[in-house]
């Protein structure tokens, strides 16, 4: 499965159209990550315990929606756009959500 954020795929032609395809994963952050992040916060540098979670979200929404597209029969998506939010009451969970247009390549 192509993937891509463009609307085409370069030396390829788009012979079907077929739907907008999501996916979208919501992971919560516990409070070991909050405690490993506030060390960071005070000391500095990257936190590579939010970092992963950020990746495991992406991931799994991006797997989501190639699932999605293959039920359509399509072997591409284009214009895939991603967007991040933390949500919940105290801001304790993550969700990412992915979304693109299906298409068949020749």
């Amino acid at each position: 499965m192509i993937v891509s954020t463009t609307p085409t795929i370069q030396n390829r032609t788009i012979s079907a159209y077929k739907g907008i395809v999501c996916g979208e994963v919501i992971i919560g952050a516990h409070i070991g990550k909050d405690i490993l992040a506030s060390f960071t916060n005070i000391v500095g540098g990257r936190s590579d315990a939010y970092e992963k979670t950020i990746r495991e979200t992406r991931d799994g929404a991006l797997d989501e929606m190639m699932r999605d597209a293959e039920r359509l029969g399509a072997n591409a998506i284009v214009g895939v756009k991603f967007d991040y939010q933390v949500i919940g009451q105290s801001g304790s969970m993550m969700m990412a959500a992915v979304s693109g247009t299906a298409v068949v390549l020749d």
